[in-house]
């Protein structure tokens, strides 16, 4: 049998398989509430090893795109251990991803029309998914940010360590910190989005300092064990951008070793996009970025996304790159993946009309093989 499809020994958490369902942003949680069809679609789903839940905004201040779901209100932890209960009554096991998007929001969705905060003021040319009055939804540019005061800085790490408590009263067996694709901790760490100063700008000893105290105080609420991280080293996302993304994320890596985080996730290349994207000088090499976690003494699984099919995942498996694989996309339109991998049946294409907002229709409604 494949290792793909055999039990993982994460951090004391027995997975089925090796096969991780990637976070899918789907804006189906009016109000930052899910719903009860949020329960049905992560339990479709619940065959995975693990499921890393849509990004889930640790405040309202970290919203960026309307109807995604939060951890900061009674309804919206209502609504999720609705969602881990169903997860777990069918065997799975399931994690949120802590969310702040930091600059990549709108006014309209900040507390009181205020503008959204960043490490700088500067303006992503990227887009957020706004729904008008008349209920349709639509993309539209981002807001220009405000930079945030060093004074703001342990408030939003409290945010973190309170949605990360938060999930774990409402049933989840860990948490993803979400330090990639452009958003607030990725803007950080990224020169091109970060212009501060202070102790956290210039050096990537500076710029790296917010996403080590996250971890910290997350880590010190629930335990390492129960906390992973996703990081996307070359994506251009929402404007990321840094010259020297090798140097700056084997920074990040040694930082975590001794952490004693569940995993570190991976995104190679282009989040959804091309494998082979290039930021700086010369190609980003993973196998390196991995060697540095682990001569550092990092000993988490090391997870790997973006553009896997079966045959590269066991690949990624059997050589060592990688202990687990994250599938996206196809989870959306194939609720039984597993299944499917395992007995190498034709996967479903999905409805992208359908990918953001609207309601069952492409998302609890795609059929299992036969």
């Amino acid at each position: 049998m494949s290792s793909l499809f055999e039990p993982f020994d994460l951090s004391g958490l027995t997975l089925s398989n090796r096969i991780v369902m990637a976070p899918l942003t789907r804006n189906r949680s009016p109000g930052a509430v899910p719903q009860a069809m949020t329960a049905t679609y992560y339990a479709q789903r619940a065959t995975a090893g693990l499921l890393i839940t849509e990004a889930t905004a640790i405040s309202q201040q970290g919203q960026g795109y309307a109807d995604v779901p939060g951890l900061y209100s009674p309804e919206a932890l209502a609504g999720w251990r609705a969602v881990t209960d169903a997860v777990h009554a069918k065997g799975g096991k399931i994690v949120v991803q802590l969310w702040h998007v930091g600059r990549i929001s709108h006014d309209s969705l900040q507390p009181g029309g205020q503008p959204p905060v960043a490490p700088s003021a500067i303006q992503a040319k990227s887009q957020t998914f706004l729904i008008d009055a008349e209920g349709k939804g639509a993309f539209a540019p981002t807001s220009l940010p405000r930079a945030l005061t060093i004074e703001e800085l342990p408030g939003i790490v409290e945010d973190y360590r309170r949605a990360a408590r938060a999930a774990m009263d409402a049933g989840f067996d860990g948490v993803e910190i979400h330090a990639a694709n452009g958003y607030l901790i990725d803007q950080f760490l990224r020169s091109g989005s970060n212009h501060r100063t202070d102790a956290y700008g210039g050096s990537v000893e500076n710029r790296a300092r917010f996403l080590f105290e996250v971890v910290d105080a997350i880590a010190a609420e629930i335990g390492g064990a129960r906390t992973g991280i996703r990081l996307s080293p070359v994506t251009p996302s929402n404007d990321a951008f840094d010259p020297a993304p090798q140097a700056l994320f084997e920074h990040v890596v040694r930082g975590l070793a001794d952490k004693g985080l569940s995993y570190i996730h991976v995104v190679e290349g282009t989040t959804g996009g091309p494998r082979d994207t290039q930021q700086g000088d010369a190609p980003f090499d993973y196998a390196a970025l991995k060697q540095a976690y682990r001569a550092a003494g990092g000993k988490g699984a090391w997870m790997l996304n973006n553009g896997y099919d079966k045959a590269m995942a066991e690949e990624a498996l059997a050589s060592g790159r990688a202990d687990l694989i994250a599938f996206g996309r196809p989870f959306i339109s194939n609720p039984d993946l597993v299944a499917r991998l395992r007995n190498d049946a034709e996967l479903a294409p999905g409805d992208n009309s359908t990918f953001y907002g609207g309601g069952e229709t492409g998302y609890i409604d795609y059929p299992t093989a036969g």
